[in-house]
């Protein structure tokens, strides 16, 4: 029989070194510790995370704390400890349920908001050395690429969310790699998360919250699987091809090319290509939002000038953003409101930029902003779907202009303002004198300095900011 999929990528994993993994690579992985603890700071003063913390209590008082049971994890909203993979799971949730966690062009898959979460949990309980914890992250990086890859969207097609489906395989490896597990024990860990793998689109129904939990359980789920991993317990090394794997069980009767999953591991990067948020809406709008703002700035219109915003977008972009129409003008939830291309293009047009703010209920209900999502349509165009590319056309009373959309990248300056704007609203209501918060390593700071303690500390100062901010 064949060498499997699940052993060559857990061979890869498992002897993957820092200093084998290009400098590009490892920049990335201090922008993402950045980026997903401001997701998780301010996540949780969501009605969903708070929900999510209660669990992750009531979990630690039902066995005593941590008690017996192995090291623990910081979790945000209390300073007492509990195992990784319930403070994996609350920070999953509290990561993604703003809807401005990463997203890889391809699949879909909101990565940082599973690796990142498992990464922070794993090496607090283990004391990880920075380069272990950057090559745990990589690795995940670099299998939720190539798994979501290989789908491209066909899981969502399939009514699947995909990063409910690629994500435990992608914790799997990050936990295993922090915990040093074998190839072996890796694969087997593979084998297990993929039986995990699962997430419904019915949130899109009702707005459900379902959604955010993907994320968390897909962290929860490959903590424990490369858990059960290193005690021995077997999974199967066949679990990604073949007609009862990943691919064969759940997109039945689509051909999938699984040759890219292997392909020049270590060599080739294609988790590098997870592309940062700088909006709280689906991936997709992003570009849009930034070419209308571009365009009012450089020829000085305001939200009163246009008379139609037309957005030429990909059929299956326009399947999560934009179809129906009549549902992407309702605006009642939060999920509405993230998942509606008129509505985001109407605050970018009227307020001039796009915020948390935006998602606020008071919000969604002005007039104002129903009314000039009335005039922003799309038009599908078979041609596009290479990446999230199209264009806008912007009408006024006596001109008409026109600008590509291009995803900005990644842009140090731009993710610091992203995380100081998150995070200093936390600041502020528990210290309205001066938003600052006691560091517990010592010292008031702001969430300026928060920042730059994680981009020159990296993972080992987020637990500390994390206490810094929950109730004693």
């Amino acid at each position: 029989m064949n060498e499997s999929i699940s052993n060559r990528l857990a061979q890869f994993a498992a002897t993957l070194e820092w200093k084998n993994i290009p400098a590009d690579v490892r920049e990335q992985v201090r922008l993402r510790v950045l980026d997903t603890t401001g997701l998780i700071v301010v996540g949780a003063n969501t009605q969903a995370v708070r929900a999510a913390e209660a669990f992750a209590r009531d979990y630690g008082a039902s066995i005593g704390g941590i008690g017996g049971s192995g090291p623990g994890s910081t979790v945000i909203g209390s300073r007492t400890v509990v195992p990784p993979s319930i403070a994996a799971l609350v920070h999953g949730v509290s990561s993604h349920c703003r809807d401005f966690d990463d997203t890889f062009v391809d699949s879909v898959v909101h990565t940082g908001s599973v690796v990142m979460p498992v990464a922070l949990a794993m090496a607090e309980a283990l004391d990880a050395t920075p380069e272990d914890f950057g090559a745990a992250v990589v690795a995940g990086y670099e299998i939720a690429a190539r798994i979501g890859g290989a789908a491209g969207r066909k899981f969502h097609e399939h009514n699947l969310h995909a990063t409910g489906i690629v994500g435990p395989l992608a914790a799997a490896v990050t936990a295993g790699r922090l915990m040093r597990l074998s190839a072996g024990q890796i694969s087997s860990s593979l084998g297990l998360a993929a039986s995990m793998s699962g997430g419904l689109m019915a949130f899109t129904v009702d707005g459900g919250w379902s959604k955010w939990l993907h994320a968390g359980w897909a962290a929860h789920g490959g903590i424990v699987a490369a858990s059960m991993a290193k005690r021995g317990f077997q999974g199967p090394a066949f679990a990604i091809e073949g007609p009862k794997g990943l691919y064969g069980a759940l997109l039945h009767g689509e051909s999938i090319d699984l040759s890219n999953l292997t392909e020049s591991l270590g060599t080739l990067w294609p988790g590098a290509a997870s592309e940062f948020k700088y909006y709280p809406c689906a991936h997709v709008t992003h570009p849009y939002i930034d070419a209308v703002l571009d365009l009012m700035k450089r020829h000085g219109l305001t939200a009163d000038d246009i008379e139609r915003i037309d957005c030429y977008i990909a059929p299956w972009a326009a399947a999560i953003v934009a179809e129906p129409r009549e549902s992407r003008l309702r605006f009642e939830t939060e999920l509405e409101a993230i998942a509606s291309l008129p509505y985001q293009l109407a605050v970018a047009a009227v307020d001039r930029q796009v915020g948390l703010k935006a998602l606020d209920a008071d919000q969604r209900s002005r007039a104002d902003l129903s009314a000039m999502a009335q005039r922003i349509f799309h038009v599908t165009d078979p041609a596009l779907g290479r990446g999230f590319d199209g264009s806008v056309e912007l009408f006024t009373r006596g001109a008409r202009y026109v600008q590509n959309v291009v995803m900005p990248g990644s842009d140090i300056n731009r993710l610091t303002q992203k995380f100081v704007d998150n995070v200093q609203p936390v600041f502020d209501r528990i210290n309205p004198d001066d938003g600052t918060v006691v560091y517990p390593r010592g010292g008031q700071i702001d969430a300026a300095s928060a920042a730059r303690l994680i981009l020159d500390g990296g993972w080992q100062a987020v637990p500390y900011i994390l206490q810094a901010i929950s109730p004693g």
